[in-house]
């Protein structure tokens, strides 16, 4: 006769109790679940995106774009750097991935190339300078990124990518949403739950680079048909249907990093949704210095390169806040501040592939799947106790137990259920099916032999 010691008998009692309490929640319906006490489990297993629906999003990080962004930063800190140490130059302007200038001062061309070489650029994280200057013939300069800079550049750019995706996609409410990495700059999400894709897309793919910059009233309509654009400008076009375009100063006053919360709100005189925004401490003292110094003139609003509004100042902004006024409905206003709280992307996103498994087909997914699961279950408990009676009970009892602490322990870690998950737990019951079978036949070649059914656990 078979002897199980105490502790064996406990903890398979511990094990069977701990499946069942931490299932239990899959089990009932949300109205029971609710009046549960709060001490007792209340979390459940998360469906995948094939079994509730939702949407699958492949996205690529434009490299390119930002390669070309952060050169046209290094061509702005080259004129700026050169203009306050009131040294003079021409031709400064983009070859290729080169940022080059012309000195015509002897005296200055060495001055420029030491001040350069000191104050332009940043360090590697592998070590070493970020960026290359060299000395060419004709008094020229040449800035450029050393290739590992820009590989560095890329790779951050994803992973931070990844981190404002994420963000972006768990205020929307999704639940549970995948975000991973495939191959050197392409993103994989998916967002179970998340029936609106062209909605999710706005919200993960905008930039929502945000950046204040004053507008150049000095430059007049002539000039713009003319194409006179000075060097330190730039022209955007506007969405506040008061101009189709401004000048705009290239250096922006203030950014989006500088943000410390942005939330949509209402116009107090004409209910209109806006966006109030608040910087921090060195935002606020910038914009209150810039403010400070052009009362009179418009500053405008920029987002992604495109003005939302271009408001004059009407004095000193000193308190590090203010409203984003524009045409916005409330979910615009919403999606908008949203993004500029979770911060801007490094780069834009270009969706490659984007499938959409609706409700209905979710629901068929898990109805099937339940289904697969019940009659799967059914067969196999009915061949291994009519094939071994009372062991083959046995063995029923322990596959339930075991597939209680399966579904308990992915409920606790809220773990994700997929179809191909459901595929595995009925494996793994097979598994545990044809090791019942070896021992139950093993038995029997003892029993057969003239020994005890007992012995074969000690042979």
């Amino acid at each position: 006769m078979l002897a199980l010691s105490r502790w064996k008998i406990l903890l398979v009692l511990a094990s069977a109790l701990f499946g069942l309490i931490f299932t239990l929640p899959n089990l009932l319906p949300d109205n029971v679940l609710e009046t549960v006490p709060a001490w007792l489990p209340h979390d459940r297993l998360s469906l995948g995106l094939d079994l509730r629906g939702g949407s699958y999003l492949l996205m690529e990080v434009d490299t390119n774009a930002l390669n070309q962004e952060r050169l046209t930063n290094l061509t702005e800190d080259v004129r700026t750097k050169l203009r306050v140490a009131q040294i003079n130059f021409d031709s400064l302007g983009l070859q290729g991935d080169v940022v080059s200038l012309h000195v015509p001062d002897a005296a200055q061309y060495q001055q420029a190339f030491k001040l350069l070489s000191n104050q332009i650029g940043g360090q590697l994280a592998t070590g070493g300078r970020d960026v290359s200057i060299a000395q060419k013939p004709g008094q020229i300069i040449e800035v450029s990124y050393v290739p590992q800079a820009a590989k560095e550049a890329a790779e951050d750019a994803v992973t931070r990518s990844i981190e404002i995706i994420r963000r972006r996609i768990d205020a929307l409410g999704a639940t549970n949403p995948s975000i991973t990495r495939q191959g050197a700059n392409r993103i994989v999400i998916e967002a179970p739950g998340e029936s609106d894709p062209e909605r999710l897309k706005a919200v993960i793919g905008k930039t929502a680079k945000l950046t204040f910059q004053l507008v150049d009233t000095t430059v007049t309509t002539d000039d713009l048909k003319a194409g006179r654009i000075p060097p330190d400008d730039e022209l955007l076009p506007s969405d506040d249907h008061y101009q189709e375009a401004y000048v705009v100063k290239r250096r922006a006053i203030v950014d989006g990093g500088m943000l410390t919360n942005a939330s949509a709100e209402h116009d107090p005189e004409t209910g209109n949704p806006d966006i109030a925004f608040a910087f921090n401490g060195v935002g606020a003292q910038r914009f209150g210095e810039t403010t400070a110094d052009n009362v009179g003139k418009p500053f405008a609003i920029v987002i992604d390169k495109r003005i939302i509004s271009a408001p004059g100042i009407r004095g000193p902004i000193l308190g590090g806040s203010g409203v984003i006024t524009g045409n916005f409905t409330e979910e615009s206003a919403h999606d908008l501040a949203l993004m500029l709280k979770t911060g801007a992307l490094p780069a834009p996103l270009i969706v490659e592939e984007q499938h959409t498994v609706g409700a209905e087909l979710g629901a068929d997914a898990v109805r099937a799947g339940q289904i697969s699961i019940l009659i799967g279950a059914a067969l196999i408990l009915t061949f291994i106790i009519l094939s071994y009676g009372l062991f083959g009970g046995f063995a029923a009892l322990a596959l339930a137990v075991n597939g209680l602490m399966i579904v308990g322990t992915m409920s606790l870690f809220h773990a994700t259920l997929t179809l191909p998950g459901v595929a595995g737990l009925l494996l793994t019951l097979a598994v545990a099916v044809d090791a019942n079978v070896l021992i139950y036949e093993r038995m029997r070649d003892e029993v057969r032999s003239g020994r005890p059914a007992p012995a074969s656990r000690g042979r």
